[in-house]
């Protein structure tokens, strides 16, 4: 190997890394806009675990679901139902969903940048079944 082999995997990785950090700096601001859109402090976003806690809350889940999303294949279920109820809060529907599941960085950015509202947990329109909410009387 000689030095300019080692002077283009230098400079290689070099740009990987800022590329990641790009990466990095974009998710954490969209991930703070959508909290900030959905009424809550933006820097809740950054806090391993509490964020978890604060998305289950915007979504309209109970906390504890933070442990059903320490069990194995259990919380790939979990994350699926939250990243519905995410599209659902924010007024979209199932493609907004799947894009979310498939497309995370891509759709995070649409829904933090976008026209998107936050409509309260689940858009509080309908139940977490599908039904019409029943008004409190």
């Amino acid at each position: 190997m000689n030095s300019s082999d080692i002077a283009a995997g230098a400079a290689g990785s070099g740009v990987s890394g800022l590329v990641a950090l790009v990466v990095l700096v974009l998710a954490i601001v969209a991930y703070w806009k959508v909290f900030t859109k959905a009424g809550e402090a933006g820097w809740k976003s950054i806090i391993p675990i509490y964020n978890v806690i604060v998305l289950l809350k915007i979504v309209g889940r109970p906390w504890w679901w933070l442990l059903l999303m320490l069990i194995p294949l259990v919380n790939i279920v979990v994350l699926i139902v939250v990243m519905n109820d995410l599209s659902k809060s924010f007024g979209h529907g199932m493609g907004f969903t799947l894009g979310l599941i498939f497309l995370s960085f891509i759709f995070y950015l649409i829904l933090a940048f976008g026209s998107s509202q936050y409509q309260g947990p689940a858009g509080s329109k309908t139940t977490h079944m599908g039904s019409p909410a029943v008004p409190a009387v």
